[in-house]
């Protein structure tokens, strides 16, 4: 994944009710409505928030009827999860390294 697209899923998930949004889809396919109930926002919110989560690539919208669905993409936060992973990494070696510096220039003081 590039970085401007893992910026966009970073910019998504950034928000607290894009956040909430996900965790409801993470439970499967749900209707716009199904995962708008117990948010105290108006409908063109809501469709800004779901507009957000699309354009980063987190959701994906099928339309059944007059029914709209929504999918969450795993591949978009599996890339966020690697991006983040690898980050992990490369901080915790470099802290054991420095702690490792640290430790021999204490032993030789």
């Amino acid at each position: 994944m590039s970085y401007p697209a893992l910026n966009d899923v970073f910019a998504a998930l950034a928000d607290p009710t894009r956040r909430r949004m996900v965790e409801r889809l993470a439970r499967g396919r749900r209707s716009v409505g199904e995962v708008a109930a117990g948010f105290d926002m108006s409908q063109p919110a809501l469709s800004k928030h779901v507009k957000v989560l699309e354009r980063a690539g987190l959701v994906k919208r099928i339309v059944t009827g007059r029914t709209h669905y929504l999918d969450l993409v795993p591949v978009a936060m599996h890339s966020a999860s690697t991006w983040l992973d690898r980050q992990q990494k490369f901080w915790e070696e470099t802290l054991d390294r420095l702690d490792d510096v640290l430790t021999e220039q204490g032993e030789h003081s």
